[in-house]
C-alpha cells in the first residue's frame, strides 16, 4: 500500500508540476542536455518541430540573437527549456521567459500564435572555444494533465572565432626608419654647413 501511495504521488506530482510545461515557476534539466527530457512527464501527444535560429559564429566575448521556435502538436500552449555545455558561456532571458541558475526556462503559461510559439534570448560568447545550445519545447492542449501533450529537442553548435588581433609595432615608425632619421640628416647638414662658413670666415 505504501509503494503504490508513493508511486500515485509521484505521478500526481508529475501531473501538478510540470502539466504543459508552463507551470508559472518554469522548470530546468529538461533540456535534453543530461538526458531528461519534456516527455519524462507529457506524451500521449503529436511531437512538435523546434528549431534554435541565431548566428552559428560568434567573436569573443560577443553577445548573439537567438529564438526558439516550436511549431505544431497541440499549439494551445507550450514551454521551453535552454541549456549551453560550456560554464563560461552566459544564456540571458528574454521576453516570456526567466534565467534559472545557469539555464533559461519560460516564465508563465504561454499561447501559441498561428500554431507557433517563439521565445527570444541571448548567448554570450565565452573568449575561446565552442557553445552547444540544447533546447526542448513543448507543445500542451491546457488540459493539465500529462495526455495529448509532447516536446521535443533540439541543438545548435555555436563557433567562437574572430575578433580584433593584437596589432604589431611599426618598425617603419622607429627611431632607425628613414621617417626617423630625417630630423638627424637635416641636423647633420646644417652642423657640416656651419663648420664649412666658419672655415671660409677664418
Amino acid at each position: 500500500m505504501r509503494a503504490s501511495l508513493g508511486t500515485v504521488s509521484v505521478i500526481s506530482a508529475c501531473l501538478f508540476s510540470t502539466s504543459a510545461l508552463a507551470n508559472s515557476s518554469g522548470i530546468t534539466g529538461q533540456s535534453g542536455k543530461n538526458g531528461s527530457t519534456c516527455n519524462t512527464c507529457h506524451m500521449g501527444g503529436t511531437a512538435p518541430t523546434v528549431e534554435i535560429s541565431g548566428p552559428t559564429t560568434l567573436e569573443p566575448n560577443a553577445t548573439g540573437q537567438y529564438t526558439l521556435i516550436i511549431k505544431g502538436g497541440a499549439a494551445n500552449v507550450g514551454g521551453m527549456n535552454i541549456a549551453v555545455d560550456n560554464a563560461a558561456a552566459v544564456l540571458q532571458a528574454g521576453e516570456g521567459s526567466q534565467k534559472m541558475g545557469s539555464e533559461l526556462t519560460h516564465n508563465g503559461m504561454k499561447s501559441f500564435t498561428n500554431g507557433e510559439l517563439r521565445f527570444d534570448f541571448s548567448l554570450v560568447a565565452p573568449a575561446s572555444g565552442s557553445v552547444k545550445l540544447f533546447a526542448a519545447g513543448n507543445s500542451a492542449n491546457k488540459n493539465y494533465a500529462e495526455t495529448g501533450d509532447r516536446g521535443s529537442t533540439t541543438t545548435l553548435n555555436v563557433t567562437v572565432s574572430g575578433g580584433t588581433a593584437p596589432t604589431e609595432p611599426d618598425e617603419d615608425k622607429g627611431g632607425c626608419s628613414a621617417t626617423g632619421g630625417s630630423p638627424m640628416l637635416v641636423f647633420a647638414l646644417a652642423a657640416a654647413t656651419l663648420t664649412r662658413l666658419r672655415r671660409r670666415q677664418g
